[in-house]
C-alpha cells in the first residue's frame, strides 16, 4: 500500500500542486519549529547572526548554480531528450549528474579557500572573532550545495514522471536534519553543530529521492562528457538564468552586509521574518509553479499555444486566489504569528515587535514573490532564460538602491520614520532601520513581477487578461470583507482571553483566522469565483480511476 502511494503519478496540475502544498505545509511547519528552536536557544543576537551570515554563502552557490541554474532548465531539455527515446533521456541524466558533481566540487572548493574574504564582504559589521567563526561555519556548509545539486537532478526525474509525492518529502527530511542538529549537535559542538545539521539535512534530501528515480527507470552510468549536446544546451540556457538568480541572491548578500552594520540581531530579525513570509510563497507560489512546469514544457514542445496559455491563466488565478487572502491575514495577525512562532526562550519582546514589523512590510510583496516562480517558468518552458535574467538584474539594482535609501531615511528623516513607527506600532524602539530592508525587498519584488508580467503579455498574446482581471476583482472584494471579519474577531476574543499566555494568543489567532477564511470562501462562492470550481474539479478527476488526464 505504501509503495503504491509513493509510486503514484498525478493527473492534474492542481492536484500536483495540492500534493506539493501539503508536503510543503509539513516542511514549512518543521521550518517554523527549526526557527523557533534557533530563536529560543540563541535569541536574535550575535550568535544567530553568525549562523545566518555563514549560511548565506553556500546558499548563494545553491541558489545560482542549482535552483537558479540546472533545476530550472534541466526539465525542458530532459523532455526533449525523452522525445527521442528513453536511452537518450537517461544518457543526458547521467551526464548532467556527473558533470555537475565535478563542477560543484570545484566551485565549492575554490570558494572555501576564499571564504575569509567573502565574510568580510557580507558581514563587515562583525567583530574579528565573529568573522572567524562565520568562516568556519561556512566552510563546513559548503558540502550542502554539492549534495543538494545531486538531489536536484533526481528532482528533475521525478518531475518529468509526475512523481511529486516523494519530491515533496525531500524538504521535510532536510528540515528534520537541521532540527536534529539544533537539538543534538548544537549542545555538543556549539555553533558548528548547526552546520553539521545542515549537512545531515542535505544528505537526507538526496537520499529520499533516489529509490523513486530508480523505479522510474534510472540506472547510474559513469558517463562524463562536457561536450554532450544536451549538456551544452543546459549550459547555454543556464548562463542568463544564473545571472538572474545571482541577482536575487546578491540582494540577500547586500541585505546581510547592511544588516551587519545595524543593531545586533538585525540579520536574525530579517531572516526570521523573511522565513515567515516565505511560508505562503513556498506553499502556494512555488508548488503551483513546480506542478505546472512539466505540462507547460510539454505544451510548448508540442507547439500547442492554446493549451499553454490556458494552463498559465488557470494557475496564475489559483495562486492569486490563495495568496492574496493569506497576505491580508498575515498582515493583520503579524504580531500574533511572530509571538507563536518565536516568542520563547532568548527571543525578547523587542525582537518580537521588530520581527512583526518586518513581516508586515513583507506582506506587501507576497503576491509578487508567489507569482514570480510561475512567470519565470513560463519563459523557461520555451527555453528563454534571457528575459527573466535581465529583469532579475534590474530588480537587484532597485533593491540595493532602496536598501540604502530606506535605511538612510529611517536614520535621518523624522517624517518617514514617524510614519512607519505609527503604522507598525514601533513606539519606544530606537533602532528600527532593519524594517527598511524588508520594505526594500518587497518593493523590488513588485517591480520584478510587473516587468515579468508585462514581458510575458507582450510575447504570448493568447493569454486571457480579462479572465485574470475578473478573478482578481472578486478576490480583492472577498478579501476586504474577510479583513473586516478578522479585525472584529481579534477585538472580540481579546475581551475575554488572557493575551499574556501562549494559548490565549493561539486561541485568538486561530479564531480570527478561521472566521476570516470562512467569510472569504463564502463570499467567493457567492461571487462564483471560478477557482473554487477548478479546485473541486481537480480533486474529483484525481480520484476517478482510469479517467481522462486533465490539464488544470
Amino acid at each position: 500500500m505504501l509503495n503504491q502511494i509513493l509510486n503514484s503519478q498525478t493527473k492534474t496540475i492542481t492536484f500536483a500542486a495540492i500534493l506539493l502544498f501539503f508536503s510543503g505545509l509539513v516542511s514549512r511547519a518543521l521550518g517554523l519549529v527549526r526557527d523557533r528552536l534557533l530563536a529560543g536557544y540563541l535569541g536574535a543576537g550575535e550568535e544567530l547572526d553568525i549562523y545566518f551570515a555563514a549560511f548565506r554563502i553556500p546558499d548563494f552557490v545553491y541558489g545560482i548554480l542549482i535552483m537558479g541554474g540546472v533545476a530550472a532548465v534541466f526539465l525542458p531539455v530532459l523532455s526533449e531528450s525523452f522525445k527521442r527515446g528513453a536511452k537518450s533521456g537517461w544518457e543526458l541524466t547521467n551526464n548532467v549528474l556527473n558533470c555537475f558533481l565535478v563542477l560543484l566540487i570545484f566551485v565549492c572548493g575554490i570558494l572555501a579557500l576564499i571564504t575569509p574574504f567573502l565574510v568580510k564582504f557580507i558581514a563587515p559589521g562583525f567583530s574579528p572573532e565573529a568573522q572567524t567563526l562565520t568562516v568556519s561555519l561556512a566552510r563546513i556548509m559548503f558540502l550542502s550545495p554539492i549534495l543538494l545539486g545531486l538531489s536536484s537532478i533526481f528532482s528533475g526525474i521525478l518531475h518529468y514522471f509526475n512523481r511529486f509525492l516523494v519530491y515533496g518529502l525531500a524538504p521535510i527530511f532536510y528540515n528534520l536534519g537541521i532540527i536534529f542538529g539544533i537539538l543534538f549537535f548544537l549542545p555538543v559542538f556549539g555553533l558548528p553543530g548547526l552546520a553539521y545539521g545542515v549537512i545531515l539535512g542535505a544528505f537526507c534530501h538526496l537520499l529520499i529521492q533516489i529509490p523513486m528515480a530508480v523505479i522510474s527507470g534510472y540506472s547510474y552510468q559513469p558517463f562524463l562528457n562536457f561536450k554532450h549536446s544536451g549538456l551544452l544546451r543546459i549550459f547555454k540556457l543556464m548562463a542568463p538564468r544564473t545571472i538572474g538568480a545571482a541577482a536575487y541572491h546578491l540582494n540577500l548578500l547586500v541585505v546581510t552586509a547592511i544588516a551587519s552594520t545595524l543593531a545586533a540581531g538585525s540579520i536574525s530579525i530579517f531572516n526570521l521574518s523573511n522565513n515567515l513570509q516565505y511560508f505562503p510563497i513556498g506553499l502556494i507560489g512555488v508548488s503551483f509553479a513546480l506542478a505546472s512546469f512539466p505540462r507547460l514544457s510539454r505544451a510548448w514542445a508540442e507547439r500547442n499555444r492554446g493549451k499553454f496559455s490556458e494552463n498559465f491563466s488557470s494557475t496564475f488565478r489559483q495562486i492569486l486566489f490563495f495568496v492574496i487572502p493569506i497576505s491580508f491575514l498575515m498582515f493583520l495577525l503579524r504580531a500574533q504569528l511572530v509571538r507563536l512562532a518565536f516568542g520563547a526562550g532568548q527571543f525578547t519582546w523587542l525582537d518580537t515587535r521588530l520581527t512583526a514589523a518586518c513581516l508586515g512590510l513583507f506582506c506587501l510583496g507576497i503576491f509578487a514573490f508567489s507569482l514570480i516562480p510561475l512567470l519565470a517558468r513560463m519563459f523557461y518552458s520555451f527555453q528563454n532564460t534571457r528575459i527573466p535574467a535581465v529583469i532579475g538584474v534590474i530588480s537587484m539594482i532597485v533593491n540595493v538602491i532602496l536598501c540604502f535609501l530606506l535605511v538612510w531615511l529611517l536614520g535621518f528623516s523624522n517624517i518617514f520614520r514617524d510614519f512607519l513607527v505609527n503604522l507598525l506600532k514601533l513606539q519606544g524602539i530606537e533602532n528600527i532601520q532593519v524594517v527598511g530592508l524588508a520594505l526594500a525587498l518587497s518593493l523590488s519584488g513588485i517591480v520584478q513581477f510587473s516587468l515579468l508580467f508585462a514581458a510575458l503579455l507582450k510575447k504570448i498574446r493568447e493569454i486571457n487578461l480579462n479572465e485574470i482581471c475578473d478573478s482578481f476583482i472578486k478576490i480583492i472584494l472577498a478579501g476586504v470583507f474577510m479583513c473586516l471579519a478578522v479585525y472584529s474577531t481579534l477585538y472580540f476574543v481579546a475581551g475575554f482571553v488572557n493575551m499574556q499566555t501562549f494559548f490565549g494568543v493561539l486561541y485568538q489567532t486561530v479564531s480570527a483566522g478561521f472566521v476570516g477564511i470562512l467569510v472569504y470562501l463564502f463570499l467567493s462562492f457567492l461571487l462564483k469565483s471560478p477557482e473554487l470550481r477548478i479546485l473541486k474539479s481537480a480533486i474529483s478527476k484525481e480520484f476517478v480511476k482510469h479517467g481522462p488526464s486533465a490539464n488544470s
